[in-house]
């Protein structure tokens, strides 16, 4: 005898059933013909595949507005008069901010409606986006903290929405759509540095180059609201989460943490967040730098056009990496249910010779340095949609949402959160005199740090890869032990009880 209705999180948790048992007999041929028609999920075919559209298409403004300010950097340095640190420090801010409230709505998404906490978040992100592009020279640490602000609204967005399309579809199908969601990383952040560079080119002022994503972010807001239809959670899974009790925040975390596979792929996550962070930030600058050096250009000249074909590198070679990324992985999944972490190990191994090839070559050819960047890239791109897809096997859905927010913050902390920042007070400590050959030379060798620090990510995916079987099994097979609390509807409000007191 049930207790409850399991598919209500508001019905009271000993509610009176004698009333409903004389209308299921009647309603019971209706009741199976619906649940024939109707997909688990909740939503249809049609529904989900514009739901992913709507979501890819915010994740690629996510990252156009986040790589917009790489595109014009240079001429941000100019404008505001700081060296490499301080400016290091545009990026550190805003990840800060982002990786800190990550966990606050991993929380709030496991638990509320997702699609009405990403849409206030994109709303609050346009709007201090375009609040930011107002600055004036004489205050930097305005820009510093709307940059900090718009973190805000892309943590609301970017732990909820892969757990969005993991309630939308499952396996082998499942993959694929994240992969289409994870190729806005690349073209967004391309898309950044290209749209940045071009507004500030035909604009003559890097300001409007913050204005374009914002009006963009309120027609997102609008899709998100009006064709994004929220997804039943777990459903569409062997085990709906109806069936699985959620357990405290507290038990999540401990169970996160005694996961690894979860942990150790963070960690190469991590790596890889390190080095797109600081490639992110410094390449079109380096770029600028060694194009002066090797006297391809005027130091005065404009920085726009670094910026405008590293924007085109990272486009192509993101929607290669993640594309063969995601096909390497289908194909070597009918060898080995190891396929993922090693397919991420190879991705990030081959990134890093090429990394540093392209920094050592930057002194004797630009072209050279574009190759190595592009195949670099590449590599590197192999990672974003696999990663993702490990996370949501390996984590039972009640608590996808913190995982996704307990990832953002491990990865950002330890990864680009610091590296731009760091990797600008190196360049700047080098640096033996304000000339344009030591801006380059210190620059050039601080970044060599991105291809060790690929190396050591590399080696956690391949220790991923001797946990991945047996972690994939315990989230498919998971039983909540006799001491961990649950969280059951009491008259409406959500009260913790034993699981021992809730079972007959």
């Amino acid at each position: 005898m049930s207790l409850a209705d399991p598919t209500s999180d508001t019905t009271p948790f000993l509610s009176d059933e004698s009333e409903a048992e004389g209308l299921e007999e009647p309603r019971a041929g209706h009741s199976q013909r619906q649940e024939e028609d109707e997909p688990a999920s909740g939503v249809s075919s049609t529904r989900a595949l514009f739901t992913v559209g709507v979501l890819c298409f915010i994740n690629l403004l996510n990252y156009m507005d986040r790589f917009t300010v790489a595109g014009v950097l240079p001429d941000i340095e100019q404008y505001f008069g700081i060296d490499d640190g301080n400016s290091g420090l545009l990026q550190t801010v805003f990840i800060c901010s982002y990786m800190f409230l990550a966990p606050v709505f991993g929380y709030l998404g496991d638990r509320h409606n997702r699609k009405l906490i990403m849409s206030v978040g994109i709303a609050f992100w346009s709007v201090v986006t375009l609040a930011s592009s107002f600055t004036p020279k004489n205050c930097f640490w305005l820009l510093l903290l709307t940059r900090g602000l718009v973190g805000v609204g892309e943590a609301s967005y970017s732990t909820i929405a892969p757990t969005i399309i993991a309630d939308l579809y499952v396996k082998g199908e499942r993959t694929r759509m994240l992969s289409v969601f994870y190729f806005a990383i690349p073209v967004g952040s391309g898309l950044g540095y290209i749209v940045g560079s071009k507004v500030d080119d035909v604009a003559g002022d890097w300001h409007w180059a913050l204005r374009v994503t914002p009006v963009l972010g309120l027609i997102a807001v609008f899709l998100l609201l009006f064709v994004v239809k929220e997804p039943k959670r777990g459903a569409i899974e062997a085990r709906p989460e109806h069936t699985l009790p959620r357990t405290s925040w507290l038990v999540d975390m401990k169970a996160l943490g005694r996961n690894p596979s979860f942990m150790l792929s963070t960690f190469g996550f991590t790596a890889v967040a390190f080095v797109t962070g600081s490639l992110a930030l410094w390449a079109p600058a380096f770029l600028f730098r060694a194009s002066v050096f090797t006297g391809e250009r005027a130091p005065c000249s404009s920085s726009v056009c670094a910026g405008f074909y590293f924007g085109i590198i990272t486009v192509v070679s993101g929607i290669l990496g993640v594309a063969s990324g995601a096909e390497v992985s289908r194909r070597l999944r009918v060898w080995t249910p190891r396929a993922d972490p090693l397919v991420c190990a190879i991705g990030l191994l081959l990134s890093a010779p090429f990394l540093y090839l392209a920094i050592v070559f930057a002194q004797v050819s630009t072209i050279a340095t574009y190759v190595f960047i592009f195949l670099g890239e590449t590599f590197l791109s192999m990672n974003w949609a696999i990663v993702a897809d490990i996370l949501l096997y390996v984590v039972v859905p009640t608590r996808r949402s913190t995982a996704e927010a307990f990832q953002i913050v491990i990865s950002h902390l330890l990864g680009d959160a610091g590296s731009p920042y760091l990797l600008g007070k190196v360049s700047d400590s080098l640096r033996q005199k304000d000339s344009y050959l030591w801006q380059f030379r210190s620059l050039q060798l601080s970044l060599l740090t991105c291809s060790f620090v690929a190396v050591a990510g590399g080696a956690f995916f391949l220790a991923t890869a001797l946990f991945i079987e047996r972690d994939r099994q315990r989230a498919m097979n998971y039983a909540p032990s006799d001491d961990e609390p649950i969280v059951v509807p009491n008259s409406g409000r959500s009260t913790r009880v034993p699981v021992s007191s809730v079972l007959i």
